[in-house]
C-alpha cells in the first residue's frame, strides 16, 4: 500500500516532461503521456488486488508530509486507499489510458499536440489526487485542479472565441459550486477541528448526531457536487464543454470530472445518511436533471451535444441513487457509464474524424457501410445505455430504479418519472444511431470521398470499451438473478467495508423476487419501446424539417441559457457598467486623480516663488518672521 503515492506521481511527471519539452518532443509526447497513465493503471491494479486484505472500516492512510501545521490546525498531506478509492483509481487510469491512446491518432496533426497531452496528464493527476486525498482539503485541491484543467482543455483551440467563452462559462459555473464546498469545509472544521475522513466519521458516529448541522453541511457539499457534476441549475456548462477536442469530452464526461460529485457524496456517506432532508433534495434535483436533460437530448442535432445532454441525464440517475442512500448503485452506474459513455464519445470522434470535422447528424447518414467497426461499437454503446439486458447499463440502471421504487412514500412516483427519462434515453440514443449510420448519405461529395474507417489507435480503444460495456454489468448481478446463475453482487461485497454504516440504514420496503423480476421486465419493455420510437422517427426522418411547438422548446434547451442571460448575466453587466462609470471612474479614479491634479497645480504655483531674486527672498524671510510673532502672540493670548 506504500506504493499509493506512485499513482498520481506518474501523471505528474508526464505533465512536467510533456509540458516543459513540448517544443522538442513532437508526436512522442502522446506516447510519453500514455505510458505515464499506463504506469498509474498498473500500480492501481496492484493496489486494487491488495484492498481486500484491509480490515473492515480501517482504510490505509499514507502520510506524505505536514501540509498545514499552525496552532490548532493540523492538516497533513495524506493519501487514503480503500475499496471506494481503489475502484475510482481503476476507472480513472483505465479509461484515461484508452483515451490517451485514442488521442495520439486523433490529435496527431494538431500543432499543439504536446501541450494537449500535458494538460491531459495534469487533468488525470488532479482527479487522482481528488479520489486519493485522506481529507477534504486534499480532495479540494484535486477538485480545483480538474476545474482548472477543464478550462484549459475546453478552450484548447483558444483562437475560436466561442470556445474560449465556453471554457470561461465552465470555470465560472464551477466556482459557484465550489463556494458551497468551501463553506461546508469551514463548517465542519469549526465544529470538529478536523477535515480527516476517518476522524470525522468517528466523531459524527460517536455521539448523538446534530441533524440540522449535518443537513446544512450536506447541502453545502451538494452545491459543490451540483456544479462539478452538472445538476440543475448548474448544468448548462457541460454541453458547452463540447467545444474542446472529442477526447476531452470523453475524459470529462465519462470517467473523471463529472463523477467527482458522486464520489464526494459517496465518500461523505456518513454525513448524508444522517441528513434525510438533504437526501430528499438530492433525489428531487437528480430526477429533475435526468428529465430535463433527456428532453433536450431528444431534439439536438450535434452528435456531441446529444451525448453531452445524455451525460447530464445519466448523472441525474446517479444522484437519484445517492438521494435514496443507494451509494453502491450510484457507484455501479458510474463504472458502467464510464464504459459506454467513453465508447460513445470516442465513437462520435471517429465519426467526426471520418466526416472531416462535421458534427451535424443531419448531414450524415449511411455511415455504417464505410465505418463498420465504429458502427458496431457505437451500436453496442447505444444498447448498453438504453438498458437492454444483459449489457452493463441494464444492471446498473435497474438497481438504481429498484432503490428509487422502494425509497419512501413517493418512491413509486419518482420511479415512474425516472422510467420516463429511461424511455427518452433509449429513444434519443437510437435516434442518433439511426440518423447517423443508417439510410442514405446526406453530406457533400467531398465528405463522401473523405469517408473512411479510423486508424487502429482509434478503433482498438473502441473495441475494448465495447467489450467492457457488454460484460461490465456482471460485477453487480442482482440477487434475484444471481441465485439462479450462481453469482453474487461482487461490487456490493467489495464496497461493504467502506459503506457499512450507510448500508445498515433502511431506505424503504424490501421487494420480493417476483416484484424485482416484474420491474426488470417493465424496464426492458420501456427500453425496447424507446428503441422502436427511434426507429419510427428515422423512418419518417426529414433533415430539412424544423421543430415546432414543445419540440422547439426542447431544441432550444428550455431557453435556460437565455433565462440566465436575462436574469443574471445582463443585469450584472448593467450594474458593472454603472459601477465602472460612477464608482470606478467618477468616484475612485476621480478622487485619486483629483489629489494628483491638486498636488500638481499647487506645485506649479509654489514653484513661482523660486524666482532667483535675492530681494524677494529677504522680503519673504521678514514676512515669515512677522507671521511667527503674530502666531506666538495669538497663542499666548488664548
Amino acid at each position: 500500500m506504500n506504493l499509493v503515492w506512485l499513482v498520481p506521481f506518474f501523471p505528474l511527471i508526464g505533465f512536467l516532461i510533456t509540458g516543459l519539452g513540448r517544443n522538442q518532443l513532437g508526436k512522442s509526447a502522446g506516447w510519453i503521456a500514455s505510458l505515464a497513465i499506463l504506469a498509474s493503471f498498473i500500480v492501481s491494479t496492484i493496489l486494487f488486488t491488495e484492498v481486500k486484505s484491509i480490515p473492515a472500516g480501517s482504510p490505509v492512510v499514507v502520510h506524505l508530509f505536514d501540509f498545514i501545521n499552525t496552532g490548532s490546525m493540523q492538516i497533513p498531506f495524506s493519501l487514503q486507499i480503500d475499496a471506494l478509492s481503489s475502484i475510482f483509481l481503476m476507472v480513472i487510469t483505465g479509461i484515461g489510458f484508452l483515451i490517451h491512446l485514442y488521442s495520439i491518432s486523433y490529435m496527431g496533426h494538431d500543432e499543439g499536440m504536446a501541450k494537449f497531452f500535458s494538460y491531459l496528464n495534469l487533468f488525470v493527476f488532479s482527479m487522482l489526487l481528488l479520489v486519493l486525498g485522506a481529507n477534504y482539503l486534499i480532495m479540494f485541491i484535486g477538485w480545483e485542479g480538474v476545474g482548472l484543467c477543464s478550462y484549459l482543455l475546453i478552450g484548447f483551440w483558444y483562437k475560436n472565441l466561442d470556445y474560449t467563452q465556453a471554457a470561461r462559462k465552465a470555470f465560472v459555473m464551477n466556482r459557484i459550486g465550489d463556494l458551497g464546498f468551501l463553506v461546508g469545509m469551514f463548517l465542519l472544521f469549526s465544529k470538529y477541528n478536523t477535515l480527516d475522513f476517518v476522524a470525522l466519521q468517528a466523531a459524527i458516529g460517536s455521539g448523538t448526531p446534530d441533524v440540522s448541522f449535518l443537513t446544512a453541511v450536506s447541502l453545502c457539499f451538494f452545491v459543490g457536487a451540483t456544479g462539478k457534476s452538472a445538476q440543475v441549475p448548474l448544468f448548462t456548462w457541460l454541453p458547452d464543454a463540447m467545444a474542446g477536442p472529442t477526447p476531452v469530452s470523453a475524459l470529462i464526461h465519462a470517467a473523471t470530472m463529472v463523477t467527482a460529485g458522486v464520489y464526494m457524496v459517496s465518500r461523505s456517506h456518513f454525513m448524508f445518511t444522517l441528513a434525510p432532508t438533504a437526501q430528499q433534495v438530492i433525489l428531487i434535483i437528480g430526477l429533475a436533471t435526468a428529465l430535463i436533460a433527456a428532453t433536450i437530448a431528444t431534439q439536438q442535432n450535434d452528435i456531441k451535444k446529444v451525448l453531452a445532454y445524455s451525460t447530464v441525464s445519466q448523472l441525474g440517475f446517479m444522484f437519484m441513487a445517492l438521494g435514496v442512500g443507494a451509494y453502491v448503485a450510484a457507484i455501479f452506474h458510474v463504472i458502467t457509464h464510464a464504459f459506454f459513455k467513453a465508447l460513445l464519445f470516442l465513437g462520435s470522434g471517429s465519426v467526426i474524424h471520418g466526416m472531416g470535422g462535421e458534427q451535424d447528424i443531419r448531414k450524415m447518414g449511411g455511415l455504417k457501410s464505410h465505418m463498420k467497426i465504429t458502427y458496431i461499437t457505437f451500436f453496442i454503446g447505444c444498447i448498453a445505455i438504453a438498458g437492454i439486458p444483459p449489457l452493463s447499463g441494464f444492471f446498473s440502471k435497474d438497481e438504481i430504479m429498484m432503490h428509487v421504487f422502494t425509497g419512501g412514500a413517493y418512491g413509486k412516483i419518482f420511479w415512474t418519472l425516472g422510467m420516463l427519462a429511461a424511455l427518452m434515453t433509449a429513444y434519443y440514443m437510437f435516434r442518433l444511431l439511426f440518423v447517423t449510420f443508417w439510410g442514405q448519405f446526406r453530406g457533400t461529395e467531398d465528405q463522401r470521398h473523405h469517408l473512411h474507417e479510423s486508424p487502429a489507435l482509434m478503433t482498438v480503444p473502441l473495441v475494448v470499451l465495447a467489450i467492457l460495456s457488454v460484460v461490465g454489468g456482471f460485477i453487480g448481478i442482482p440477487a434475484v438473478l444471481g441465485e439462479s446463475m450462481g453469482m453474487s453482487h461482487a461490487l456490493h461485497e467489495f464496497l461493504k467495508p467502506v459503506l457499512a454504516t450507510s448500508l445498515e440504514v433502511s431506505h424503504g420496503e424490501h421487494l420480493s423476487h417476483q416484484h424485482e423480476l416484474m420491474l426488470m421486465g417493465i424496464a426492458t419493455l420501456i427500453a425496447v419501446a424507446g428503441i422502436l420510437m427511434g426507429y419510427f422517427y428515422f423512418k419518417k426522418y426529414n433533415a430539412a424539417k424544423e421543430s415546432s411547438g414543445i419540440f422547439k422548446f426542447f431544441e432550444n434547451k428550455w431557453y435556460i441559457d437565455e433565462l440566465y442571460d436575462g436574469v443574471i448575466v445582463k443585469p450584472l453587466f448593467t450594474i458593472s457598467r454603472w459601477k465602472e462609470r460612477f464608482v470606478e471612474k467618477a468616484g475612485i479614479d476621480g478622487l485619486v486623480n483629483g489629489i494628483g491634479k491638486l498636488v500638481q497645480l499647487g506645485s506649479n504655483r509654489f514653484r513661482l516663488l523660486q524666482n532667483g531674486l535675492v530681494g524677494f527672498y529677504l522680503f519673504m524671510t521678514v514676512l515669515g518672521v512677522i507671521l511667527l510673532f503674530v502666531i506666538q502672540i495669538w497663542y499666548n493670548k488664548f
